[in-house]
C-alpha cells in the first residue's frame, strides 16, 4: 500500500500498472495536479506474509490545484500471486 502510494507521489504509472491486478487495471493511468501530503493508514486486515488477500484502510491527504486540501478515504482489496501483492480494487468512503 504504502508503495502505492509512492508511485502516486512520483507519478509512476509504470509501478501502478504492474501492482494493478490483471482483472481490474485500466489501461493508462493518468494523474492530475494533486499534491500529495502525507498517507495514514487507519486498519489493515489480514496482508501477512502467509495470507493470499488483504485489506487496507487508509487516508491519503492532498492538495488539490485550486489549492484547497482535502483528504480521500479508501478501504483496499490486495490479493498475492506469485509471491506479489496485487491491487484488485477499493471502496472511496
Amino acid at each position: 500500500m504504502r508503495s502505492r502510494y509512492t508511485a502516486y507521489v512520483r507519478r509512476d504509472a509504470g509501478y501502478l500498472l504492474r501492482t494493478w491486478h490483471p482483472s481490474t487495471r485500466p489501461a493508462d493511468v493518468t494523474f492530475d495536479e494533486a499534491v500529495w501530503l502525507g498517507l495514514e493508514v487507519l486498519s489493515t486486515e489480514a496482508g501477512r506474509a502467509d495470507d493470499a488477500t488483504g485489506v487496507v484502510e487508509f487516508v491519503a491527504h492532498f492538495q488539490g490545484a485550486d489549492g484547497v486540501v482535502a483528504s480521500l478515504v479508501e478501504t483496499s482489496r490486495f490479493v498475492r500471486e506469485d509471491g506479489s501483492w496485487l491491487y484488485v480494487d477499493g471502496d472511496i468512503g
